[in-house]
């Protein structure tokens, strides 16, 4: 299982990292559907000058569109950062069975740091996580890409 976690997560890493080679800040997404990759996306706000087009905002719609429907059921997604509030309440209402993070986002997390959403007994929908697979690396890209836009 653990490597299973990893290898997804590295994906959903390479996704951060296209997003970075655009100067877009550098978060990935991946929704796996029986043990495939269904639908990648990386942050594109820069880009399309938009603000909900965060990485699993567009990995949602992506697969919505591939199946058709907005139930995601059955559905994990792995994430290098975990999900604003924004993006939290929309895996919800998707309904994706489970989320995967990597760094965990103490400002704004609308997993666990800071909002409960995912877990909120008012949803219609209980999606579970796991956070910190691949930490430090997913954790290290953040912080070099802000490192650097400082340094300039």
């Amino acid at each position: 299982m653990k490597d299973e976690r990893e290898k997804f997560m590295r994906a959903a890493i390479k996704q951060a990292l296209i997003a970075e080679s655009k100067e877009e800040v550098p978060i990935g997404c991946i929704i796996v559907k029986d043990g495939k990759i269904f639908a990648k996306a990386y942050n594109l706000r820069q880009t399309k000058r938009i603000a909900s087009a965060h990485a699993e905002m567009l990995a949602i719609e992506k697969a919505c569109r591939k199946i058709k429907d907005w139930r995601l059921d059955g559905m994990d997604m792995y994430v290098t950062l975990e999900p604003c509030a924004m993006c939290a309440g929309a895996i919800s209402i998707s309904r994706i069975r489970k989320v995967y993070f990597g760094a965990y986002e103490k400002k704004g997390g609308g997993v666990v740091s800071k909002f409960n959403i995912l877990t909120e007994s008012g949803m219609n929908h209980v999606t579970a996580y796991e956070g910190g697979i691949l930490e430090e690396e997913c954790s290290e890209i953040i912080k070099r890409f802000f490192r650097e836009r400082r340094q300039q």
